[in-house]
């Protein structure tokens, strides 16, 4: 491979949009993936401590007081 050659390969890639594409793609499915895995975290500590609440008023030992 000469350099001409070379020059050639990194100036096609570098004008080529194509992957960009698939980056950009990539980055949006990371952060709704980052959003919903946050959302069901939170969703997950409420469901527990209302669970808990639950069973604090139904005697189950959880020495809470109902609210």
């Amino acid at each position: 491979m000469t350099f001409a050659d070379i020059k050639t390969s990194v100036m096609k890639f570098v004008e080529d949009e194509d992957g960009l594409t698939i980056v950009e793609y990539a980055v949006a499915g990371g952060l709704i993936s980052l959003a919903v895995v946050g959302a069901f975290t939170t969703l997950g500590t409420a469901v527990k401590d209302a669970l808990l609440r639950l069973s604090a008023c139904i005697g189950g030992g959880g020495g809470g007081t109902c609210t």
